[in-house]
């Protein structure tokens, strides 16, 4: 089939995840050397399946679980990506090549145990009462849940944030959920970059009245209203 072929370097470390980012940047100055307004790619259920599955063992929140979406934007760009086969299963998809003679590229790595998504996609090949396409529905469901939760972080933004000199304050008044998704965008606005359960255990802190700090950003609880700021410089030894 006509294409063009990206060759890419992946740094070491999380071989994946590190792939992932080098991939759609790539794709990314392909698009615009094209002049293209969006990108697609063929994700399948199969692949949503395996993510929600990994996700879930893992203990991610919605976001996480809502997997990925059939259409978002290209990451560290603002290019439109769209994924139309999130409901074909991939021996669906085989026939289709199959009918129209197309030999299919093999990525080696899928068949590399090392990677999380590979044992996954194993052990669910072995199950075959999980039904991949019930699953792709759920992530679906779930994004939406996604949507309707960033609508009411939002909300709780306006309305219980403000800004005192450099620091940020919150007055909460929202479910748990919603707190972690403004505070996150505060430590964000501070210039820290929230990780992991990072903020989950922030909050924690702060509704046990406790002070916290997470990537850079110190917090504190006074009487119910929540205040961060950047942690002050150190200073270095003589």
């Amino acid at each position: 089939m006509p294409h063009q072929t990206l060759r890419v370097t992946v740094a070491s470390g999380n071989l994946q995840d590190a792939a992932r980012h080098v991939r759609y940047a790539a794709l990314d100055r392909w698009a615009a050397d094209c002049g293209l307004g969006a990108l697609a790619t063929a994700h399948h259920a199969d692949d949503q399946a395996e993510t929600l599955l990994m996700r879930l063992n893992r203990g991610s929140g919605v976001a996480g679980l809502a997997g990925v979406r059939g259409r978002g934007i290209v990451p560290g760009s603002t290019r439109l990506l769209l994924r139309p086969l999130l409901f074909w299963r991939r021996a669906e998809l085989a026939r289709v090549l199959d009918h129209v003679g197309v030999t299919a590229a093999q990525d080696p790595s899928n068949a590399d145990k090392r990677f999380d998504r590979v044992r996954m996609r194993r052990e669910l090949a072995k199950a075959d009462w999980i039904d991949p396409i019930a699953l792709a529905a759920s992530a679906s469901h779930l994004s939406d849940a996604d949507a309707a939760l960033d609508w009411a972080a939002q909300r709780e933004w306006q309305e219980c944030v403000s800004a005192v000199e450099n620091s940020l304050r919150y007055a909460p008044c929202a479910p748990r959920a919603i707190r972690l998704r403004v505070v996150a965008r505060i430590i964000t606005r501070l210039g820290g970059i929230p990780r992991g359960g990072g903020v989950a255990r922030l909050v924690d802190l702060l509704e046990a009245g406790e002070p916290g700090s997470l990537a850079g950003v110190v917090a504190r609880n006074a009487a119910g209203t929540w205040t961060f700021a950047p942690e002050p410089p150190r200073s270095k030894p003589a």
